[in-house]
């Protein structure tokens, strides 16, 4: 982005006091990233932002926001005062998007938007200049952050919008006015907070709440709760998935070590994406669908699958130090996603007394059902396809109970929150050079920090 500070206060409804003049080229909240032409957003989270003004003019910052009444507002920057700096932002964000006035993409889902997002940026980059969300940078400081890095030739606009609770995605969806949307799946991410499945597919259907009226709903035909919900949308509808009732649907599909083929209904063509399992499968048709939207061709879209870059610890495998080979998927959890990794993962083949090793960690948000439902993934771990477990966590002591019906004690290992190092150790000590292990948690069990030694 790049305007004057007097356009900017404008868009906000604020005055500069300061030089107006003022080229603002970037926003930040956080006053260590900052630089020149920097605006400074101080944000309330843990730690109250305006705290750190001292820190972002010492990075470079340009100008501030500035919550009215606060005290100690500084002197010697350009000062935008507000009455709330992360609804001042969001309004920004809001100006510049209209500005800009790219096509928006806008995806949601239980599982897989991370992948999606990235399978359909990639596929969309062929023929347009697009920007994306950054990681997963996806909730109401995320989306207009992204939308504000965004260059001002960008022509597709590829947003990833997250949800814990019910209204936030019609705030989202309300700040973009999406020219398509996508619904990923509809899992047990954040039960706790919406109460049941039916409640997460009501959450999740208000990204379309500011669907344009020309606009399009791409989403997953398998889930009957976003059927019966869609069916009350007047505008445009395409399936995807893996049942015949589908607009598209997969007709062909075959796992391999790390990655993926699958073949389509409707075209000649086959895909490759350099990921394995169903659910990946089910990413990529999304991504196919948004792209032919687009009018990109089939060959285009295959060639752009086959070579896209995943975000970081999304089934992404790595080499560890004795030879092994890690699948880390840590950035999130919930048992949809547990079980579609562990399916995944149990088909590949290994070399004859090898192993195959499954490392799990708590799964969070699940609420009153979470002991069951962390009991309930003792049926997707078989003692012959899933040689070892591994559990971590207070909840995954649920399923270690029900698993020692099935494992024996010495393929049976669990351990509680406070006991990362013995699993670390433990881990390094037994692996082999041609086992394979698969680590899957919520982020906030960090089982990136066992990746990390294992590597």
């Amino acid at each position: 982005m790049k305007m004057q500070l007097a356009e900017i206060a404008k868009a906000i409804n604020s005055t500069c006091e300061g030089n107006d003049q003022t080229v603002i080229t970037s926003v930040a909240f956080d006053s260590r990233k900052i630089s020149e032409g920097g605006l400074f957003v101080p944000l309330k989270g843990e730690r109250d932002g305006h705290d750190f003004i001292n820190s972002a003019i010492s990075n470079g910052a340009s100008a501030t926001l500035w919550q009215k009444d606060r005290p100690n507002k500084p002197e010697n920057i350009a000062v935008l005062e507000v009455d709330d700096p992360l609804l001042s932002m969001q309004q920004l964000a809001q100006y510049y998007l209209n500005k800009v006035n790219p096509t928006v993409v806008a995806i949601t889902g239980s599982n897989g938007k991370t992948t999606t997002k990235d399978m359909t940026a990639a596929v969309l980059t062929k023929r347009f200049n697009v920007h994306k969300t950054d990681a997963n940078f996806n909730n109401e400081i995320g989306v207009p952050m992204t939308i504000l890095d965004m260059k001002p030739n960008t022509e597709i606009l590829v947003l990833e919008m997250g949800m814990d609770h019910a209204g936030q995605l019609h705030q989202l969806s309300e700040l973009t006015h999406p020219d398509v949307t996508v619904i990923t799946m509809i899992g047990e991410a954040h039960i706790e907070y919406l109460g049941s499945r039916e409640g997460i597919a009501d959450a999740k259907m208000e990204i379309t709440d500011f669907l344009r009226e020309d606009g399009e709903l791409i989403y997953n035909g398998d889930e009957p709760l976003l059927r019966e919900r869609a069916e009350k949308l007047e505008q445009a509808k395409i399936t995807f998935g893996f049942d015949q009732t589908d607009s598209v649907y997969a007709t062909g599909y075959r796992s391999y070590k790390h990655h993926a083929t699958f073949t389509v209904n409707d075209s000649d063509s086959q895909f490759t994406i350099p990921m394995i399992g169903k659910h990946n499968v089910s990413n990529a048709l999304s991504a196919l669908c948004v792209g032919r939207h687009f009018g990109e061709s089939d060959e285009e879209i295959a060639t752009a699958l086959a070579s896209f870059t995943p975000t970081a610890d999304r089934m992404e495998w790595e080499k560890g130090d004795v030879g092994e080979d890690i699948m880390s998927d840590v950035y999130n959890s919930n048992p949809t996603a547990v079980r579609a990794v562990i399916s995944s993962f149990g088909q590949i083949q290994v070399p004859e007394g090898s192993r195959r090793i499954a490392v799990l960690g708590d799964m969070l948000e699940l609420g009153e059902r979470s002991a069951a439902l962390h009991a309930g993934l003792a049926d997707c771990l078989d003692p012959q396809v899933i040689n070892e477990v591994y559990l971590f966590g207070s909840e995954m002591e649920n399923l270690a109970d029900v698993l020692k019906n099935t494992y024996e004690p010495e393929n049976l290992h669990y351990y509680k929150e406070d006991q990362m190092q013995r699993l670390i150790a433990d881990l390094r000590n037994d692996i082999k050079p041609h086992d394979i292990v698969v680590l899957k948690g919520s982020h906030g069990m960090h089982l990136e920090k066992v990746v990390k030694r294992l590597r």
